[in-house]
């Protein structure tokens, strides 16, 4: 009777944890692992986690449960046999890490996921994966924005360098003669 007892606490600290990752996610996704060894497991954890992600293994139950408590789309469904579940802060990093490694192991099978409200299918998820990064949109966003004023800059100071020119030469002339 006891040991239920704490079973029971784990199981509900376990949800709670579960909940708050899924609540902090900018993206969840959901994979098959059947099949996986423990070494490719571990190197999707280590691919995951240096992209700044994480990778879990909870019962479906569990994680069903942990989602209900949560503003993510219901992907109750995709909780059947045994699953991963990848998350991120950035949206766009689970997406990546998951497909990438989804490329290398055929026995890891993307079966969607969720961005928030909004429910991904595989497709979906393929698609997020091609995307840049946060990250990499924002410096392509800087370069564009610094690229104009760079020019305008450049086409500002030719103007008075073709003059400075001009009176250089006139200057050396002068001198010259």
């Amino acid at each position: 009777m006891w040991s239920e007892r704490v079973e029971r606490a784990e199981k509900a600290e376990l949800v709670t944890e579960l909940q708050a990752s899924f609540s902090d996610a900018g993206s969840i996704i959901v994979a098959r692992n059947t099949g996986l060894t423990v070494a490719n497991l571990e190197t999707l954890r280590l691919q995951m986690k240096q992209a700044g992600g994480t990778v879990k293994i909870a019962k479906n139950r569990l994680a069903k449960l942990a989602l209900k408590e949560t503003d993510n789309a219901d992907m109750s469904a995709l909780f059947t046999g045994p699953t991963v579940i990848a998350y991120a802060t950035d949206p766009m990093t689970a997406p990546k890490v998951a497909a990438a490694f989804a490329d290398k192991n055929q026995k890891f099978v993307v079966l969607g996921g969720a961005m928030g409200k909004t429910g991904l299918d595989v497709n979906n998820v393929k698609a997020m994966a091609t995307m840049p990064s946060l990250d990499q949109l924002r410096a392509t966003l800087a370069g564009m924005l610094k690229q104009p004023a760079t020019r305008i800059a450049s086409v500002l100071q030719a103007p008075g360098g073709q003059v400075a020119r001009v009176l250089a030469a006139y200057a050396d002339k002068s001198n010259a003669a």
